[in-house]
């Protein structure tokens, strides 16, 4: 009996036992769902990507992933914008890049994503981001590892739309002990293609112009970034990154008519070389446990390009207001910017934080422009266009940042940055400018978490644009004799007031509410004008000449206002098989102000010159969708099939009425160990170029269409190798970032 109780017992002790695992296997199996990552999620002044736990990162690159993050899209493969309007603005861990645009993409193309730990958008940033405008930030945050070792990727892609580019690029990182580091090198040549229709006039004239331009590139840059942990607490970093673009032989042919008439033939043979360098020394310091540290830059920038061109006209009939003319045009840039900042984060042990900086930079630009025109005879120097502009400007700012938590549910962040501008422009025996001015720009952020599927938050900021440099520089490109681009040294700077409501529901779905006031706005408007001048035939008979122009000047005009919703969601679907990041954005825009003159236009003796006003009173509404779908097709999560769509409606820009976009691209990713293939095809149907038209109320129209061939083909082969655990050297901000953006 007392046998048959103990195996009774044992038995009953199993049985719970086992059930107990049982309950266990279940309260775990709960506890697993309920802690799985948010891929999405609002953390304070920004909204964080978990690329960790997406089921799209793997095998892929870091441009492509960017392309699939919430909020952020790509309808050229060449630029990110944020919300679909706002220009990006790329940060690596906190640290803002060191370099060019181009040559950041490639090195986004070329950097797996497999590396990349979180990818943080913040629409409206703080008064610690080196930002102008309405521009957004994009902060990659890189995988942590502490193991020494070596890693890399090399990359090989073709392209093919209306000529074949084929590019290659290298990446290597290594960590040791103390000491790490990553270097990279890219080459490419490609060729842009373009297309152009222009046409501009008025009830009684009509000038229509067509043509193409063929643009070949050569492009090699790379980047070393060093790092020397002096003790747990200081570090030390060199970064040294540079960029050569040679396009040579590039080729503008336009063919012209006037009221219907087929009148010239116009080339445009041009040379230019582009080379950019820059150089970074920083410091940090941790000063407490909290994680406060001091941070110090020192940079320099040297920008140079030199572009030479020879514009020829050549008459199909001859008479005295068509003839062949000609003119050589030289226009290099030199611009050299030193730069230093420091700044200083202070955490409290009640969980608030301080940030306090300084900064400088000093910039020296030279464009010595030549010009020489055709006078029947020989070529004569142009005194209109011929000028040595040199431009200085002084930067100093400062600002500050206080963030902190103000109950369980709300947080806030309040910042203020102040900047000093002083500049001179002087266009040598000619006139100069000398502007003086100071800019005060608050920001405050407001977070709200109503409950765990519910957030909101409102966020106001104001920014200025300064002109890019190359804009002040007063050059012109010649499409025709009388159709060409004209900068504008005497621009002045906008002002924009940035306001933000955002809502979040379960970490998936969101709906975003911007306004944008812009003082000051400025943009490339068309100005037409008629030149009238006296001239003395072959035979001695005086006689006058009148000559219509198309100016596309940049200046300010006025004012401009912006609505914007955004309704956006990301989410997986069946076990994160099929993956879709939509959104659908909104507008209500507004452009309001007049050009009734051009200040860098001085006629010669025996010249004058009428311009007509050129107004701007649009109001707009406009939409534009994207909508992404990445696909697995293999158990093994090997195989995935991207299908993406993007339509932009017709929508009013400040030269008029751009027309319907829209681009279906294709792709196929396979990954076979450290390999990855990937297969492209973007914009199937062609669709995506840029046609504006524009009509003003007294009658005059200027209508343009540029074709750039959108279609293309791409074959790329990834393959990564070393340890893809190793930690990433620390990537270093630059004090010269905000002056790299104008170049």
């Amino acid at each position: 009996m007392k046998t048959q109780i103990l195996i009774a017992a044992l038995f009953f002790s199993g049985f719970v036992t086992a059930q107990q695992k049982k309950d266990s296997v279940k309260v775990n199996a709960i506890d697993a769902v309920n802690i799985k990552k948010q891929v999405f999620k609002k953390q304070g002044d920004r909204l964080v990507y978990d690329v960790a736990s997406s089921p799209i990162a793997k095998g892929t690159n870091t441009f492509t992933l960017l392309k699939q993050t919430p909020m952020i899209s790509s309808v050229d493969g060449k630029t990110l914008k944020i919300l679909g309007k706002s220009d990006a603005v790329i940060y690596i861990n906190n640290k803002k890049t060191n370099m060019d645009a181009e040559a950041l993409i490639e090195m986004l193309k070329s950097t797996p994503s497999e590396d990349i730990q979180k990818i943080e958008v913040i629409t409206v940033p703080g008064s610690e981001f080196q930002v102008e405008s309405k521009e957004g930030v994009i902060n990659i945050v890189m995988k942590k590892s502490r193991n020494n070792g070596y890693n890399g990727t090399m990359k090989m892609q073709n392209e093919h739309g209306y000529y074949n580019n084929p590019s290659a690029g290298a990446s290597f990182n290594f960590r040791q002990g103390k000491w790490s580091g990553n270097s990279n090198v890219r080459i490419g040549s490609w060729t842009d293609r373009e297309k152009y229709r222009l046409s501009n006039g008025d009830p009684t004239f009509r000038n229509e112009s067509y043509g193409y331009n063929a643009d070949p590139n050569n492009n090699y840059g790379g980047g070393i970034n060093l790092d020397y942990e002096i003790n747990k607490k200081q570090s030390l970093g060199l970064s040294y990154n540079m960029r050569y673009n040679k396009s040579f032989n590039s080729v503008l042919e336009m063919m012209n008519w006037q009221d219907g008439v087929l009148t010239n033939r116009t080339i445009n043979n041009e040379n230019a070389q582009t080379r950019n360098h820059s150089f970074n020394l920083n410091y940090e310091i941790k000063t407490d446990s909290l994680g406060s540290k001091l941070t110090s830059n020192v940079s320099y920038l040297w920008f140079n390009r030199d572009k030479v061109s020879f514009n020829e006209s050549f008459p199909l009939y001859e008479d005295e207001n068509n003839k062949y003319s000609a003119l050589h045009q030289s226009v290099p840039q030199i611009i050299n910017n030193y730069a230093a900042n420091i700044d200083y984060l202070k955490k409290t042990a009640k969980g608030a934080t301080w940030l306090m900086g300084v900064s400088y930079n000093h910039t020296n630009t030279d464009n010595d422009t030549r010009q020489d025109v055709f006078n029947g005879t020989n070529f004569v120097d142009n005194p209109a266009q011929t000028n040595h502009f040199i431009y200085k400007e002084q930067i100093l700012g400062a600002y500050i940042n206080y963030e902190r938590k103000l109950t369980e549910k709300i947080s806030g962040k309040a910042g203020l940055r102040y900047e000093m501008t002083k500049s001179t422009g002087d266009i040598l025996g000619k006139t100069g400018f000398e502007r003086n001015y100071n800019n005060l720009l608050p920001y405050l952020n407001l977070n709200y978490a109503i409950s765990s599927d519910h957030n909101l938050s409102y966020t106001f900021s104001s920014r200025i644009r300064r002109p890019r440099f190359w804009e002040l520089n007063p050059s012109r490109m010649y499409f025709t004799p009388t159709n060409y681009t004209q900068n504008n040294p005497f621009i002045l700077a906008s002002k924009f007031y940035n306001q933000e409501l955002n809502y979040m529901y379960k970490n998936a779905f969101y709906a975003n509410l911007s306004f944008t006031m812009i003082d000051d706005a400025s943009s490339q408007l068309p100005l037409r004008g008629t030149l009238t001048r006296s001239k003395v035939d072959e035979n001695g008979n005086p006689f006058t000449e009148k000559i219509k122009f198309l100016r596309y000047i940049r200046t300010n005009y006025g004012n401009s206002r912006e609505l914007g919703l955004t309704l956006g969601m990301n989410k997986s679907w069946f076990k994160d098989i099929w993956t879709t990041n939509y959104s659908v954005n909104l507008g209500y825009t507004t452009f309001n102000g007049s050009v009734t003159k051009d200040p860098t236009s001085i006629p010669e003796p025996g010249e004058t010159e009428e311009l007509e006003a050129y107004v701007l009173d649009i109001k707009n509404y406009n939409m534009s969708a994207t909508l992404n779908n990445n696909i697995r097709l293999s158990s093994k999560k090997d195989w995935f099939l991207g299908v993406n769509y993007f339509i932009a409606s017709r929508a009013a820009t400040e030269g008029g009425m751009m027309g319907v976009r829209q681009s279906l691209d294709f792709s196929i990713k396979k990954i076979v160990g450290d390999w990855t293939v990937l297969v492209e095809l973007y914009d199937v149907f062609n669709q995506n170029f840029y046609k504006i038209e524009g009509v003003q109320p007294h009658g005059s129209y200027n209508n343009v269409t540029n074709f750039n061939y959108p279609r293309l083909f791409s074959v790329g082969v990834t393959y990564n190798f070393g340890n893809q655990k190793l930690k990433k050297a620390r990537e270093m901000k630059s004090a010269n970032d905000a002056v790299k953006s104008r170049t």
